[in-house]
Parts: structure tokens; C-alpha cells; sequence
């Protein structure tokens, strides 16, 4: 995308941005909800133990490895908005599903499996599409900017959103508090539905390919280009463990530590209001230490900062401390890396492979996340949840290692053009050892 003088000067004055923006952080916060919610509708509704609390993080993710290669090539064929629009009216439906079911005393882990599967379905949807979607609403110059404002948004929604969940849980019980999460996927829609700019319909190719040979397009455009692969496979690394940690955090936190709903909620809260500061952050930081340098430094203190999890021992005040500042830290350099990730994959990729990209990325991304539930369940009913815990964030640090050999952490700045996803290198925007 060229400069145009008649654009914006700054994101915020563009108001399909701002639409999207509005719409995706109510979305988000209720999405938080459903987060904390779900799974204590597991645990404390339904009294699920740790495996089956893994097997459901693997309904909610599974569609990741199902889906996602077919949405990048979905979205690169048409326009994205009214696919966007119909999975969040169908995710309304879904989550509004659970306390329906609740009421009518009909609640079941089967039910949960098969609601958190299909929503997964129209979330690979969603995300894949939004995030090939913004680039065409934004200046190229307010991409970083948007992305920026978009992470911000999910550390607002956590922020709330954790708090307001163990808030609901505690008044209304788990099932009926994911009622906000169904609300606010309607906001959603009714925000895309008001966007003015018009989307065009991708050209169709000059030569007609197969279903298989889009795909494989995609993927070569992960793989075939080193920044790309490197920051893929790192990030699946990390993803596979973090879910270790994830799906049996809240289950440690609960039944061993004795840790109650509300003060759960603002624990995990704390994790988002660091999310907040890194998001705000991230572009500072890039200006100052360079693309590369932004990612090694929140890659070292995310890497780290969830060993600190295992040093609280009951639910006292210092403990309740120690996990939030570990939380805190580990959602502030995430947001950093997320933030600045985001804007070079999408700044080295051409436009016409975005959706192909972005999916081909995703299903390494979250094709490790029903791997890493089903082990940290698997763990957690075999050895215990502590041991299980440990497992996790020592293998969360292993991302440490990409540091001694990926091209990513020697970019000095953003390459100012989309890269041929066939080319060796991005030649010029590496600094020399």
C-alpha cells in the first residue's frame, strides 16, 4: 500500500479502524470471560479433573489444526468482511448455548466438548480473517500503530475481564457469566456490519489452482522465508508449553494452593495489565532497540518469568503477589513480541498471500496447543498438577535457544517493502555481527 496524501494522519482518524478496534475489544473482554469461565465451568459446575479440563482446551483448539491452511486460502479467494461478520453471529450462538443448557439441567462435559469445538471452528475463522483483514483498512505507515492498538485491547479486556468473570462466577455461577461472552460477539458483528469501505473482491489468478496448490503456496511463503520460519517455530515452541502451563494452572491454583474465584480473577488480571503496558510499549521499544532487539529482550523476560509461578505454596497475600508480578511480567513482554511479530510478518508478506500466511503461521502457532493441553492434562493426572506445573514452565524457557541462531534477532529495522516469499533472505535489513 502507497502513502496517500489524503489518508489519515494518524490511525485513530480513520474510522473503520476505530470500528473494528470498538467492536474487537468488546469482543475481547467478553472472550476473557469465557476464558477464566469455561474451564471453572468444568471444575467447580461439572467437578472435572485435570485431564478432562486438558481434553476440553483441546476441543477449543483442535479446530486450529483442522481449519486454518483451508480458511488462509478461504479468505484469499473473497472478501472477508461477511465471513468475519457470520462467526461471530455463530459464536453468539454457541457460547449462549452453555447456560441455556445450564438452566435447562441438561450441562454435560460432552456439551461443553462440542460447544468449545465449534466455536473453535468460527474463532480459527475470525482470526485468521481479522488479521488479513486490517491491513487493507490501514495506511501501510499505521500498520505497526493499529497492531499496537489491537494488543491494547486485548490487555484492556484482560485486564477487566478476568475480574469481571471470577465477579459473575462468584454471583451467578460459571455457566450463566458466559452470557456476557455471547453479548459481546453480537457487538462485534454489529461494529463490522457498519463499516464503509468498501472491500473489493480478489482478482481471480490468471491460471486456475487447486485447493492443494494455494495451500502449499502458503506454506512456502511461512517456510520459505527464514524471518518468518524462525519466528514461527519459536513461537510454536513456546505455545506448546505455555499450554502445558495454561491447562493445568487453574487447576493448581484452585485445588492445591486453595485459591477462590475473585481473588483467581484479579491474579490473572494481572497478567493483562502487564499486556496493557507492553502493548503501549512495544513500538517505543522497537525505535529504541531496533525490531531485533525488541523481540530478544521480551523473548528473555517471557521465557523466564513464568518460573516464578512455582515459588507460592498457599492462597496468603504474598503468594497472591508473587503469581500476579509473574503473570504481570510474562503478559508485558508477550505483548511486546506479539505486537512487533505481527507487523514484520505482515510487512514482509504480499498482500495477496496474507490470509495464506497468516493461517499457515496460526496452525504451527495453536497446532501445538492441543498437543500441549492433552500433555499437561496427561501430566497433571499422573504426577500431579505441581509436577506438571514444573514441566511446563521449564519447557517454556527452551525458546531461549533461537536466540544463538535466528536471523530475527539481528533485523535492525522493518523492511519498508513485502519480500518475495521465494527470495533466500531479506537482503539489506539484517545488521552486520
Amino acid at each position: 500500500m502507497g502513502t496517500d496524501s489524503s489518508a489519515p494522519a494518524t490511525v485513530w482518524r480513520n474510522p473503520d479502524f476505530v470500528k473494528v478496534w470498538g467492536g474487537e475489544t468488546v469482543s475481547l473482554m467478553g472472550s476473557q470471560v469465557t476464558d477464566l469461565a469455561l474451564p471453572l465451568v468444568a471444575i467447580l459446575t461439572l467437578h472435572a479433573g485435570a485431564f478432562e479440563v486438558g481434553l476440553l482446551n483441546v476441543a477449543r483448539y483442535a479446530p486450529y489444526v483442522l481449519l486454518t491452511l483451508f480458511a488462509g486460502v478461504w479468505f484469499d479467494r473473497r472478501r472477508r468482511r461477511p465471513t468475519l461478520i457470520a462467526a461471530n453471529l455463530g459464536r453468539a450462538v454457541l457460547v449462549g448455548l452453555v447456560p441455556v443448557a445450564s438452566l435447562l439441567h441438561v450441562l454435560s462435559m460432552p456439551w461443553l466438548y462440542a460447544v468449545a469445538f465449534g466455536a473453535g471452528l468460527l474463532t480459527v475463522l475470525f482470526d485468521v480473517g481479522i488479521l488479513s483483514y486490517v491491513p487493507g483498512l490501514v495506511e501501510r505507515r499505521h500498520l505497526g500503530d493499529a497492531n499496537s492498538k489491537i494488543a491494547a485491547s486485548y490487555s484492556v479486556a484482560g485486564i477487566g475481564g478476568p475480574g469481571l468473570a471470577g465477579f459473575l462466577v462468584g454471583v451467578l455461577t460459571a455457566p450463566i457469566a458466559l452470557a456476557v461472552d455471547a453479548v459481546s460477539y453480537l457487538v462485534s458483528a454489529l461494529a463490522l456490519s457498519r463499516i464503509r469501505t468498501k472491500e473489493t473482491t480478489p482478482a481471480e489468478p490468471g491460471e486456475r489452482t487447486s485447493m492443494r496448490s494455494q495451500i502449499a503456496e502458503g506454506l512456502r511463503a511461512v517456510f520459505g522465508n527464514p524471518v518468518l520460519r524462525h519466528l514461527a517455530t519459536q513461537s510454536a515452541t513456546f505455545n506448546l508449553f505455555q499450554n502445558v502451563v495454561l491447562t493445568v494452572l487453574l487447576v493448581y491454583l484452585v485445588r492445591v494452593l486453595g485459591i477462590g474465584p475473585t481473588p483467581l480473577g484479579l491474579v490473572v488480571s494481572a497478567g493483562s495489565v502487564g499486556a496493557l503496558a507492553g502493548a503501549l510499549a512495544a513500538n517505543r521499544l522497537r525505535a529504541k532497540l531496533g525490531i531485533g532487539g525488541a523481540l530478544r529482550w521480551s523473548t528473555v523476560l517471557a521465557c523466564v518469568a513464568p518460573l516464578f509461578l512455582l515459588l507460592p505454596r498457599d492462597s496468603g497475600t504474598v503468594s497472591l503477589v508473587v503469581l500476579g508480578a509473574a503473570l504481570a511480567v510474562l503478559g508485558a513482554n508477550l505483548a511486546v513480541f506479539n505486537v512487533n511479530a505481527l507487523t514484520l510478518r505482515q510487512s514482509v508478506t504480499p498482500d495477496r498471500l496474507l490470509g495464506r500466511m497468516n493461517a499457515s503461521y496460526r496452525l504451527l502457532l495453536f497446532g501445538t496447543v492441543p498437543l500441549g493441553a492433552f500433555t499437561g492434562g496427561s501430566l497433571a493426572g499422573l504426577s500431579g498438577a505441581r509436577t506438571a506445573l514444573m514441566v511446563g514452565v521449564l519447557g517454556v524457557a527452551t525458546p531461549l535457544a533461537w536466540l544463538l541462531f535466528s536471523p530475527v534477532f539481528r533485523l535492525t529495522e522493518i523492511p519498508d517493502r513485502p519480500a518475495d516469499p521465494q527470495a533466500p533472505a531479506l537482503a539489506g535489513s539484517a545488521a552486520t555481527d
